[in-house]
């Protein structure tokens, strides 16, 4: 692949590679290793799943008292990466992070199917249970406390907007002479975006 054949959008590329993924039968193209530090520097990494972007961000829903969550909020920057081993591509993406607006929280949230709903007032995320029946018993209780009517939105669930100012291009290369291809925003101007700059990298 050409520097030229990429869109000069990092974004509009990177929808034109998870639709390819889609497409390839990718078991779980969705899923994204989301890396986040604490203030100290002190990282960790897990896997969750891309939910779409918003105005030009990507989105993270969680609980609010996990330790992703804690930490987004104590350094709110993070990084992403997504790793489609069909089509032998990957994509990076690194930058500042934002809560999202709760109006936009609650609607994901009520498009969740209802047990996920439930399953989020349930789980005391990253927090030490005694056991799986300790927290089925849960579940179980919120299930009774609201049958027959709409799962409120908990208030320690939420989301974050990972606002990009990095995304780099990964495509597996014979040899390993892999093509990669980097987009970095330049310096805003009276606080407005910087535009995109593509350049391509060494494997």
């Amino acid at each position: 692949m050409d520097l030229t054949d990429l869109q000069r959008n990092p974004l509009a590329e990177f929808e034109k590679w998870f639709g390819l993924a889609v497409k390839s039968g990718e078991k779980h193209p969705d899923a994204m290793t989301l890396a986040t530090c604490t203030r100290r520097g002190v990282p960790s990494a897990r896997v969750v799943l891309y939910k779409g972007l918003s105005k030009g961000a990507f989105r993270i829903f969680t609980n609010l008292e996990s330790r992703k969550a804690r930490e987004l909020a104590a350094n709110p920057r993070a990084a992403l990466a997504f790793h489609w081993k069909t089509i032998d591509r990957q994509v990076r993406i690194e930058g500042r992070v934002l809560r999202m607006p709760r109006r936009e929280v609650e609607n994901y949230f009520h498009s969740r199917p209802r047990m996920s709903q439930l399953g989020a007032w349930a789980s005391k995320q990253s927090a030490v249970i005694p056991s799986r029946e300790a927290l089925l018993g849960r579940l179980r209780h919120y299930e009774l406390l609201f049958e027959g009517r709409e799962v409120p939105l908990p208030g320690h669930w939420g989301g974050f907007l990972l606002v990009p100012e990095r995304i780099e291009f990964w495509i597996d290369g014979e040899f390993r002479l892999h093509d990669r291809f980097e987009y970095s925003r330049t310096l805003p101007a009276r606080g407005r975006p910087g535009a995109w700059k593509r350049v391509r990298l060494s494997p």
